[in-house]
């Protein structure tokens, strides 16, 4: 997710790496904290396979750089928003990276595929804790944390999948 991140905000524009890195931090928020020893190896990564480039910043000097997107990168950043891997729709925090830069595919009926995906999955039975395959639903639960855990994932969970159908024009399912 972190090249993902990278790529889409320098799709926006050319950053120098100090503030590419303050961008994505703010993305990431403090439970996935962007070191330096994350970000410039993706970063050398992403420039050695010709997605980026690095010009010398003339307002900084020789010292600092300026990060783009090439063609090249531009077109991966694309490709991975149209196809996120199954885990970049079922993670929270790589969902929403993905959605930060959703908006980047000029297709609305791909962007609305990569919804319909995360969607399908909101609306899988799930729970953290199991009795045996049932999964156990919060007013089972006696601990009061774990209950609490429990309702405020179901709230989460009922927000998006309202605001998904709202994004693709869909009306609520009826509720018995």
């Amino acid at each position: 997710m972190l090249e993902l991140a990278i790529l889409g905000f320098l799709a926006e524009g050319a950053l120098p790496g100090h503030e590419l890195r303050r961008r994505v931090s703010h993305l990431t928020g403090y439970t996935r904290p962007v070191s330096d020893g994350s970000l410039y190896p993706a970063i050398n990564r992403l420039a050695k396979a010709g997605l980026l480039e690095r010009r010398a910043d003339p307002q900084a000097g020789s010292a600092r750089y300026v990060l783009s997107l090439t063609e090249a990168g531009r077109t991966e950043m694309l490709d991975r928003l149209r196809r996120p891997a199954d885990h970049e729709i079922t993670d929270h925090t790589r969902f929403y990276t993905v959605l930060s830069f959703l908006s980047l595919l000029p297709d609305a009926a791909e962007r609305h595929a990569v919804l319909r995906r995360r969607l399908q999955f909101l609306e899988e039975p799930t729970s953290f804790f199991y009795d045996g395959d049932r999964p156990v639903r919060a007013e089972e639960v006696a601990d009061p944390y774990r209950r609490g855990m429990m309702l405020t994932a179901r709230a989460t969970s009922r927000a998006e999948r309202a605001w998904i159908r709202e994004e693709l024009g869909e009306a609520p399912p009826e509720t018995p």
